[in-house]
């Protein structure tokens, strides 16, 4: 029995223990959950010890003698100041430094990879029968969200108008999430019959 075997077919009784809910909860689904979960946090520690702590604050503060990666190094320890509740209030000070640089890197991604890109091209389209529905759709979706003024009359239609336009894109966005859930169903079935019961060729 290789090593092969063993490892395609502990998958496979624990992709069935995860199928197992569809029926309803049970200890089965239970442990494989718990044995996902388990792994999946060993993996992302063992990441994050050796990506980020090793080769991002040890390698250039001892290694390179980099001074200034001492500031990183302290927030971090502070971070653990969570678990003495008398000084607990100290990992704020880290909390609130990762949260307002975070919140700035990503203001200025979504500003310039989203939302500018998006005016430039909503002001860009062609004037066809699609670049008239996406225009229509920006400004009557725009409208919708207007609350300064009730929607009534010419101001109502549009807004509703924008209603129809949000349901489509949440179900368009629904049915795109459904198909690669489905494509997850197709490639585990394709796993147990043809990789573990070698029913398929």
């Amino acid at each position: 029995m290789s090593l092969e075997f063993i490892g395609i077919t502990v998958a496979a009784l624990l992709t069935l223990c995860i199928y197992s809910f569809l029926y309803k909860d049970n200890p089965f689904y239970k442990f494989a959950e718990h044995v996902f979960a388990g792994l999946s946090a060993g993996y992302y520690v063992g990441l994050v010890w050796h990506s980020i702590i090793k080769q991002q604050l040890i390698g250039p503060l001892f290694e390179e003698h980099q001074l200034l990666f001492v500031i990183p190094a302290i927030l971090g320890l502070l971070m653990f100041t969570r678990f003495v509740p008398k000084i607990a209030w100290i990992s704020r000070i880290s909390l609130a430094f990762v949260v307002g640089n975070t919140a700035g890197i990503v203001l200025t991604q979504q500003l310039h990879g989203l939302v500018l890109p998006q005016v430039r091209n909503t002001f860009t389209v062609a004037m066809n029968f699609s670049g008239i529905v996406i225009i229509v759709g920006v400004i009557s979706t725009l409208i919708y969200f207007y609350f300064s003024k009730e929607h009534k009359g010419a101001l109502g239609v549009v807004a509703g108008l924008g209603i129809w336009f949000i349901m489509i894109s949440f179900g368009a966005s629904f049915g795109y999430t459904v198909m690669a859930r489905v494509s997850l169903l197709i490639g585990r079935a394709q796993f147990l019959l043809i990789n573990w019961l070698h029913l398929i060729k």
